[in-house]
């Protein structure tokens, strides 16, 4: 592996600035006890051989025998937990009393023993390289591939990026490590985009948190396994405030349009003020970071701009509207409205939930948990015991569920599963649901009559069934006649009175770019080449537009495991491959050939449409278009996204001269 830092140690400076390999403490004993009883044993398992160099450990010690999806501590009896937490607090006391030396850094070979212990045996040699790289033994994903351009071609190269939420911010620190000049035009008031404008109450992530951050920036300031809003924004603005970003970024600012001049070989991109002025910007190249869920949606409902009380999209949460003591109605049951609801139940008089279908829940009983004090200190100070934490989080979800997605066309069950063992999950999610109520006729209400999976699969620890059982809180699910000036009237006739009217309707995916009107090559727009069937090669790259790079864009929603932020990082080091590769060679411009992004595009279809979010019982879903297509989603493995990501082939482009001309 190019540039691997296996059998190395470190030096005590890399320790004091690289949180992953754990910073130095002299804290007593009784500190210890208590991270020690919090925290996650496999992972704990891990840094304990980092501690002391010694593989033997793993085999004197009982590892776990599954690691599961929610779950930090892996399929261990609690005899097996203990042995292993009595033995470290040996080691990890004379890892203190040592001076917390470097770190052991395994060699190739004890590399892959710890990942056959830590997976039990389901991480095989396909996949060494990919782990290695996150688990930080490797380089090959902080770096990205060694780059051929000089810095002086580097420097004459910039660069627009729209929007500055978690893609746009990567984008910016990666083209400042590069010396590529950049701009970056945000429309909102500051760093975080979706984090930013979803301040709604109970806003949070559905990725454990270990995970769900730039691998190049690991924090052990979350305070809950799967962070609300305030504090995932604070981690992006903490990251942008770290890599001086904010004197690149145009805020308040935006795009409206851009043209590719063939002649220069440069976009012009035009922005406008919060003043209203319209200015020019010219780049070499353009990144497209606005992301699937910045344009939101409120639905063609009758009477839906009478209602005279507040009014608003959970995406535009009106901080100065007090909810106490309101009725307040809620349109949409997704993952917004899911929620929100318990989150605001406490201090209304009435919330009515207005669902269209219903949503499954996967269990997930630490969704809502804080992370201990202890836990928080292991991930501190213990090497790489966060970075082992993030593989517990993530390696059961990634590409885990394959199997259960696929369609079986010999299995016929009235469109409730697509598999037998797509069935087995709807039994255990129907079962989790039970737990937590016992009322039939809320049950059926909630139950879905499609495959689990089929559309995103919200998580919950039973907050949402015990709020919907409250008696200040009604679930209908009848359909809406009319909005009227005081309240929403169902189809039965049914008028319901309302002080406040919440949409948590979601957002239009298939139409990404908004009002941005973006212009290629012979003035082709990007919107009407897309319609609502977006396509781009490997979703970064777009037929007949140079030099356009997008990140999040089509067919990258990933639905296997993966975290956005990851697929971001793919992303971006493959746009940095792109621009190297235009710079190196003194070309103006590279445009993915028809071809191959067809093929790609085709061989993605594919794969979708023998997948359950295909299945013809999930008749309405974001995911779908118009056409009952699924332009926005990612099918592939993630492994092999990251795989294909890595550097871009030369042979899938076109690349031209700067006067236009195929080189």
């Amino acid at each position: 592996m190019a540039g691997s830092a296996l059998g190395t140690s470190t030096t005590p400076d890399e320790t004091e600035s690289n949180p992953l390999l754990g910073l130095p403490f002299d804290d007593p004993d009784d500190v210890i006890r208590a991270a020690i009883a919090e925290a996650s044993v496999p992972a704990l398992l891990m840094s304990m051989v980092h501690m002391t160099g010694d593989m033997a450990l793993l085999d004197e010690l009982p590892g776990p025998y599954l690691l599961i999806a929610m779950d930090l501590q892996g399929a261990m009896s609690e005899p097996d937990k203990q042995k292993v937490r009595d033995r470290a607090f040996d080691v990890i006391r004379e890892y203190r009393d040592r001076g917390c030396p470097p770190p052991f850094v395994p060699d190739a070979q004890q590399m892959r023993v710890m990942f056959d212990v830590m997976s039990a045996g389901t991480l095989t040699e396909e996949f060494v390289d990919y782990v290695a790289a996150d688990l930080r033994f490797s380089d090959a994903d902080q770096c990205g591939p060694v780059l051929a351009s000089t810095p002086e071609q580097r420097g004459d190269f910039p660069v627009v990026v729209i929007g500055c939420g978690e893609a746009g911010l990567l984008a910016g620190i990666k083209l400042k490590a590069a010396g590529i000049p950049f701009t970056i035009v945000e429309k909102q008031s500051a760093v975080g985009g979706t984090w930013l404008a979803n301040r709604y109450p109970g806003c949070r992530v559905d990725i454990a948190n270990q995970y769900y951050a730039y691998s190049f920036e690991p924090t052990d300031h979350w305070t809950h396994y799967y962070s609300e809003q305030p504090e995932i924004l604070r981690y992006l603005q903490d990251v942008a405030a770290k890599h001086d970003i904010a004197p690149h970024v145009r805020f308040n600012t935006a795009v409206t349009g851009a043209v590719w001049d063939e002649e220069s070989a440069t976009w012009r991109v035009t922005i406008r003020g919060a003043d209203g002025r319209i200015e020019v910007l010219t780049s070499r190249a353009l990144i497209c970071a606005v992301g699937q869920f910045s344009n939101s949606v409120i639905p063609d409902i009758k009477g839906a701009g009478d209602f005279r009380g507040p009014s608003f999209h959970t995406a535009d949460w009106r901080d100065d509207v007090d909810l106490d003591g309101k009725r307040v109605a809620v349109i949409g049951a997704g993952a917004s409205g899911f929620q929100l609801v318990p989150a605001i139940a406490d201090s209304t008089q009435q919330v009515d939930v207005y669902q269209r279908t219903p949503q499954w829940m996967a269990p997930n009983s630490i969704y809502h948990d804080a992370i201990p004090d202890g836990a928080r200190w292991a991930i501190r100070h213990l090497p790489y015991y966060g970075r082992w934490l993030r593989f517990v989080s993530w390696w059961p979800i990634a590409d885990a569920l394959d199997e259960q997605v696929r369609i079986d066309p010999e299995w016929d069950n009235g469109g409730l599963s697509c598999s037998e063992s797509n069935h087995a999950i709807r039994e255990m999610f129907i079962a989790w649901m039970r737990v937590f109520c016992t009322d039939e006729e809320i049950l059926a209400k909630v139950t879905p009559n499609y495959p689990p999976m089929g559309k995103r699969t919200l998580q919950d620890n039973g907050t949402w069934l015990t709020t919907l059982q409250r008696p200040d809180v009604e679930l209908i699910t009848d359909g809406i006649a009319e909005v009227t000036v005081d309240g929403v009237t169902t189809v039965d006739g049914v008028h319901r009175p309302a002080d406040v009217l919440v949409w948590a309707t979601g957002f239009d995916v298939n139409h990404q770019l908004g009002p941005i009107n973006v212009r290629g090559l012979d003035g082709v727009e990007l919107n009407a080449a897309w319609g609502d069937s977006a396509y781009a090669y490997l979703g970064v790259t777009v037929p007949g537009f140079p030099n356009l790079f997008c990140m999040y864009g089509p067919g990258t929603n990933a639905v296997n495991g993966a975290s956005i932020i990851y697929n971001s990082e793919c992303q971006m080091r493959y746009i940095m491959g792109c621009i190297d590769m235009v710079l190196a060679g003194e070309f103006g411009s590279a445009i993915p050939k028809v071809e191959v992004c067809d093929d790609y595009n085709r061989r993605s279809q594919e794969r979708l449409r023998s997948m359950v979010y295909s299945h013809p019982a999930v008749t309405s879903s974001y995911y779908k278009n118009a056409a009952g297509g699924l332009p926005t989603l990612y099918g592939f493995r993630i492994f092999d996204y990251w795989r294909w990501t890595s550097r871009p082939d030369p042979g899938d482009y076109e690349l031209r001269s700067a006067a236009g001309e195929l080189a």
